[in-house]
């Protein structure tokens, strides 16, 4: 069940027990409500082909852990009050 705060913006963690980020994206897309709610992905995976696996999963953008303040910033700005 979601909580019916307004959400502005998500980041979400790819690796999480019992349903990862891919799957909690899916989840979210599928709710009429938030399928169009930016979900910012957060992973320590940095090779070539994860920032694709995230926008295929229905995620909006990708930044990589450790995750640098500069990088936070700019993705609250983009995508954040949409």
């Amino acid at each position: 069940k979601y909580n019916t705060a307004s959400i502005d913006l998500i980041f979400m963690d790819c690796q999480m027990p019992v349903m990862d980020g891919y799957q909690a994206t899916g989840s979210i897309r599928n709710h009429p409500k938030y399928s169009q709610l930016p979900v910012v992905a957060l992973t320590a995976s940095a090779m070539e082909g994860d920032r694709e696996k995230c926008l295929e999963s229905g995620m909006s953008d990708y930044i990589t852990k450790p995750v640098k303040i500069d990088s936070l910033i700019k993705m609250v700005n983009k995508w954040g009050g949409k």
